[in-house]
């Protein structure tokens, strides 16, 4: 009976809706708050608190129905409807291509064409030369051709589209040869015999897993074969005994009989890292020298820009590709190709894109220098004067990511990090939610790790601040 008392009385104490709106009103937080907005947050906040009560929850008492209770809570529900739910995070996993984080990071200079271009009208579609409508495809055609050697090019929304229109154009109603050991699957579940088969063509695998052979694709091309198409295995390796035909072969096998070949680079790069110490990836370049008909490859892993799938190829083809009213549903539009035209133009200087592009200069740091930053970092840390922080340096790989060099490591230095009353998770969870700049690590031997491959130079007080918070926080 006192129980249900007790629970009355608490019911009694709670105040109504009105009541809350009105005292919110009060308050300069809310003032740009819409109504809808706040009388929902209001809503939710007490039909919490009436539920608590109803079961008899442990501790509540009425000073938990204040008025400044209720509203500090109202307060907190809706800052977080306002603020954007795409938001900056800070990358400490050493993934330098983090699909889940947004891929690559993009250079000073498309930031800033992306300002100028995004507050203002640009000749998106007009041809200035000539006052008439133009192709927003002209716009990196040219440099794209410059930098791999390639007649024509095109730029879509990304690499999957890309090799949909090329399939769908080339390849519908007939067969598409390609190797059993080629059919991979990329993020999120999206595999090449889906792709392939919504564009219409007609899936002919050849060879086995770990063995395919010139013959295989030979003995296989009939009258209604359409095309050859090579899969760049980007994000997994076949080791062992195993056999695979080149693309050169290929090209040269499809000359024969008068067929195109396709290769899918996946990743795709201009930069042979094999030139820095580093597992070797075909370039764009070596595709196009090698005959390739059609080239796909996307824009936002190993080359550092926006996410766009770009085709490079025969001009005869690409005019085809151009023409399919598929373009028009996969376009990229204004801000992805101001920002893809600015990384592009690195590409002129090797040297300069290696030293201006985020991912290439990530994946490329030297040892020595991601040990510096890791020490720097760690004495940041330090400075806060807390004795609950521990923090070991930790000899571990980063890794490149988003489907490319899957074997390759990359030595790094990271910090390892024990709050003293706090598990590892515990910490990953509050730098992972608690933070308004979200700061996302791993968990390693118990310890919340950081990286410092990925984390940005500005970036580094940030963390520090959030450290603060934690601790002072308990």
């Amino acid at each position: 009976m006192e129980q249900g008392n007790g629970k009355q009385a608490l019911l009694r104490a709670l105040p109504g809706v009105d009541r809350v709106i009105a005292s919110a009103r009060q308050d300069a937080f809310f003032d740009p708050v819409p109504h809808t907005l706040l009388t929902q947050g209001v809503r939710e906040v007490l039909s919490l608190l009436r539920q608590a009560i109803l079961a008899g929850k442990e501790g509540l008492e009425a000073k938990d129905l204040a008025m400044e209770t209720i509203l500090a809570r109202v307060r907190e529900r809706v800052g977080r409807r306002l603020s954007p739910r795409l938001k900056r995070v800070v990358n400490g996993t050493g993934v330098v291509v983090h699909t889940n984080l947004g891929r690559s990071l993009l250079p000073e200079n498309a930031v800033d064409n992306l300002v100028a271009l995004g507050s203002g009208y640009s000749n998106l579609e007009f041809d200035l030369s000539k006052g008439v409508r133009g192709s927003r495809y002209a716009i990196v055609e040219a440099l794209l051709c410059e930098i791999s050697g390639g007649e024509a090019a095109m730029a879509v929304n990304n690499n999957a589209g890309a090799v949909l229109l090329c399939l769908e154009t080339l390849a519908r109603g007939k067969k598409v040869i390609v190797s059993r050991g080629e059919l991979v699957e990329i993020g999120g579940s999206f595999r090449i015999p889906d792709v392939m088969t919504k564009s219409g063509a007609f899936l002919k695998e050849v060879g086995t897993t770990n063995r395919t052979h010139l013959f295989d694709y030979e003995n296989a091309i009939e009258e209604q074969t359409a095309l050859l198409l090579k899969v760049h295995r980007s994000n997994y390796s076949v080791v062992g005994f195993t056999a695979s035909v080149s693309l050169k072969a290929l090209v040269e096998l499809g000359r024969t009989y008068h067929l195109p070949v396709m290769e899918d680079l996946g990743s795709g790069t201009f930069i042979d890292f094999s030139g820095y110490g580093l597992t070797k990836e075909p370039t764009v370049q070596e595709s196009i020298a090698s005959g390739a008909d059609v080239v796909t490859f996307s824009g936002d892993k190993l080359l550092g820009g926006p996410q766009a799938g770009i085709i490079i190829g025969k001009r005869e083809i690409l005019e085809k590709i151009k023409k399919n009213p598929l373009t028009r549903a996969l376009r990229i539009d204004k801000l992805t190709l101001a920002a893809l035209e600015s990384t592009l133009a690195l590409y002129r200087d090797e040297n300069r894109a290696v030293a201006a592009i985020p991912t290439l200069k990530m994946i490329l740091a030297p040892f020595a220098e991601i040990e510096k930053r890791a020490r720097r970092l760690q004495r940041m840390l330090k400075s806060l004067g807390s004795r609950r922080l521990r923090i070991v340096l930790m000899d571990l790989p980063s890794r490149v990511g988003g489907g490319a060099l899957p074997l390759q490591d990359l030595p790094s230095k990271c910090l390892g990090i024990q709050v003293e009353g706090m598990s590892a998770n515990a910490v990953e969870r509050f730098m992972r939610e608690e933070a308004e700049t979200p700061v996302i690590g791993r968990i390693e031997a118990d310890r919340f790790v950081l990286d410092p491959r990925t984390i940005q130079e500005k970036e580094m007080p940030l963390i520090k601040s959030v450290f603060s918070e934690l601790l002072q926080r308990g």
